[in-house]
């Protein structure tokens, strides 16, 4: 079974404690009104059992928008949430045992920083994933264990060489939307410039608004 393929263009990962007293579901809530077209949940301190309850609120609040929820890392709550995917990094499970827990129909995200990651995950099959997220493009405070950042031109060059599409990530900002639009990557993934924004759909108008002009 085909999936569809994802709105990547404004892709959000949540940050629990960003997010403040707002809360992580009226963040998400106010953020895809505003434009957001895929969100990520994120949140390594939270125990199995707290993660699986937030992605349910999210769900909830998401109910009849049509915009996913991916979770980061621990594709095995996927199911018990309702979720529709998971995202794992190089240090994560393996893809193809990430893909046999979520099975064919939920989407599977990697994330890749070098041309080797891209190569070795298309030696598991094109069917496999559904995406990579490409970075960190520039460095970042919401990530401490991130790789190091490798800039526009290997997001280029990255995004050129991989049969997925792609996302990039670390760093993205208003500013710099336009110019990562025009590397060539499907969308832009954001952790600060929304969550604990003090107007979170304005902040997303904005993103969406500024992801457009990279493509004129």
């Amino acid at each position: 079974m085909a999936r569809p393929p994802l709105d990547l263009s404004i892709y959000l990962v949540t940050d629990t404690a960003m997010c403040g007293q707002f809360g992580v579901a009226a963040t998400v809530s106010a953020a895809v009104s505003a434009g957001v077209s895929l969100v990520q949940l994120r949140d390594e301190d939270a125990t199995d059992d707290e993660l699986v309850g937030l992605g349910r609120e999210l769900l909830a609040v998401l109910l009849g928008t049509w915009v996913p929820v991916i979770v980061n890392n621990r594709v095995h709550l996927v199911e018990a949430m309702h979720a529709q995917g998971g995202h794992v990094g190089q240090c994560d499970l393996d893809i193809g045992q990430a893909r046999a827990l979520l099975g064919p129909a939920a989407y599977l995200g990697l994330s890749a920083q070098t041309a080797e990651h891209v190569a070795a995950a298309r030696e598991h099959g094109e069917e496999t994933l559904d995406y990579l997220g490409v970075g960190p493009v520039w460095g970042t405070v919401t990530k401490l264990d991130a790789a190091a950042p490798g800039g526009v031109q290997r997001l280029r060059q990255l995004a050129a060489a991989s049969p997925w599409p792609c996302v990039a990530i670390g760093g993205i900002n208003l500013e710099r939307l336009p110019e990562v639009r025009r590397s060539g990557v499907a969308g832009a993934a954001v952790v600060s410039a929304i969550c604990g924004q003090p107007d979170v759909a304005a902040a997303t108008s904005a993103l969406r608004a500024a992801w457009g002009r990279g493509a004129r």
